[in-house]
């Protein structure tokens, strides 16, 4: 059973705070302020979600044209664009991490390259083959540090059929992961063409 002087002080506490609330400040009431702010802070979290789910699309992607006339066209040979299955991994799907504050944190980084688009670093398919080498070494370390995390969102060890495999790759498979290579370590140049120098060192 609860003292009676505890049941005034939190009733006086509860009158104090509405009280404090629906004070006028200058203009509005505070509560009025907090309600606003509230049903502002939903909005501007949906919208915020919203316009990055928009920029987090194959379309959005490919919306310029270093991406369009380039790395695009090369993916569309690949298995990743049509496949037997039916199954479509687009850029966000390799590109972009899956966790919520990851992706923010690669959308984050990935203002450095609206800023070399104002620039025309890659603008041109010259241009594009010059800086080839470099991108891709960046992304291969992005992927190798992260143990190839955006691959097995879709490729699963414990999901694979090794007899379904072809014979080279159930040579090769066990002993790579037995060692501790990942995905990115072998599987270079499956989405796009690898840069000159990777290409001629094979």
């Amino acid at each position: 059973m609860s003292e009676p002087g505890k049941d005034a002080s939190r009733k006086s506490f509860v009158v104090r705070l509405w009280t404090v609330l629906w004070r006028p400040s200058s203009r509005f009431a505070l509560g009025t302020l907090v309600i606003f702010g509230g049903v502002f802070g939903i909005l501007f979290w949906g919208a915020f979600n919203w316009g990055m789910e928009e920029a987090n699309t194959l379309e959005f992607c490919i919306s310029c044209h270093e991406m369009r006339d380039t790395v695009y066209q090369e993916y569309k040979q690949t298995i990743h664009y049509q496949n037997q299955f039916g199954i479509r991994a687009g850029c966000p799907d390799c590109h972009v991490p899956h966790p919520w504050f990851l992706k923010v944190r690669r959308k984050i980084q990935a203002s450095n390259e609206l800023w070399h688009k104002l620039l025309g670093t890659v603008g041109t398919p010259e241009k594009f083959e010059r800086h080839r080498q470099e991108l891709a070494e960046d992304v291969w370390a992005s992927m190798k540090s992260s143990n190839s995390r955006e691959c097995r969102n879709c490729h699963l060890e414990e999901a694979m059929d090794v007899h379904k495999q072809s014979e080279m790759a159930q040579k090769v498979m066990a002993p790579g992961l037995e060692a501790g290579l990942t995905c990115i370590d072998c599987h270079k140049g499956i989405a796009h063409h690898l840069p000159q120098a990777a290409d001629s060192s094979k």
